[in-house]
């Protein structure tokens, strides 16, 4: 499962959409980011983390509330959780476990954990708002759009950034809540390069990205995506999907995303959203 492997950094990937969850160990604390999706996978983190905590504290952290990034939750029932203001009031919580039902109904799969909505326990609120654990600081930023209660989270000094279902190699933006506000998101990544000394992205979905000039790009082919689906629109003017298709590779799913794109934008343009 693992992508990517440093002295602090562990990234796991899902067979299932190429979905991550991290784990991030300092002397402070073992932070795990969004574990999932299948019972076998889920076990293996588990057994990581297990043979990597020793006497530190452990924190669960969600980036947003989507039923693939919270399925793991009482897998670790003794950790302490992370999660924004809105995924804590989120109107839609039974929502995202009736997703979770529904799926592991449909694969008959069985796990050993319940499943529940997380109940946070350090709650953010505001743009760079800091957790100090020790020597370990991690600054959040909201990230609605994708949804309604995303954050992105700064780990240093380690200098590592989990931006959550954005920033993906792998994905055209999902947008399920707003695309204005999911430009305003995106709108933020070249302050927070600005302002932190980045040297690794983990996105929800896809490869792990190292390099400014690579995470520059991707935040720009996603509002190039976004302008030109609504400029769509409202010219009446399709959107070239042969070459949308020559940058990501599962078409025959992905047309379903875009589609919902679309009709979200229609109401946004029509002023019913």
């Amino acid at each position: 499962m693992i992508q990517f492997q440093n002295e602090y950094v562990t990234v796991f990937e899902s067979a299932l959409f190429r979905t991550t969850s991290t784990v991030v160990i300092t002397e402070d604390l073992v932070l795990v980011v969004d574990p999932n999706w299948l019972p076998n996978e889920i076990k293996e983190i588990q057994q990581f983390v297990a043979e990597n905590r020793k006497n530190r504290s452990l924190y669960l952290l969600f980036t947003h509330s989507d039923y693939d990034h919270i399925i793991g939750y009482k897998a670790f029932p003794e950790a302490k959780v992370i999660v924004s203001e809105a995924f804590q009031n989120n109107p839609e919580k039974e929502r995202s476990l009736q997703e979770i039902f529904r799926f592991d109904n449909e694969y008959y799969i069985t796990r050993d954990y319940k499943i529940e909505y997380p109940i946070g326990d350090l709650i953010i609120k505001k743009d760079y708002q800091k957790i100090t654990f020790g020597k370990t600081n991690l600054t959040f930023y909201l990230a609605p759009g994708h949804n309604r209660d995303g954050i992105f989270t700064i780990v240093e000094p380690l200098n590592v950034w989990i931006s959550g279902d954005y920033l993906s190699n792998e994905e055209f933006p999902y947008i399920y809540y707003s695309s204005i506000e999911y430009e305003k998101t995106l709108g933020k990544v070249e302050n927070i390069l600005d302002k932190h000394e980045i040297k690794m992205l983990i996105p929800g979905h896809g490869d792990v990205a190292f390099d400014k000039a690579k995470m520059l790009a991707r935040k720009n082919e996603n509002l190039e995506y976004i302008s030109e689906l609504r400029n769509s629109l409202k010219s009446g003017k399709k959107i070239n999907l042969e070459k949308l298709w020559e940058k990501y590779r599962f078409p025959k799913v992905m047309t379903r995303f875009h589609e919902a794109n679309v009709e979200l934008m229609k109401k946004e343009i029509e002023g019913k959203n």
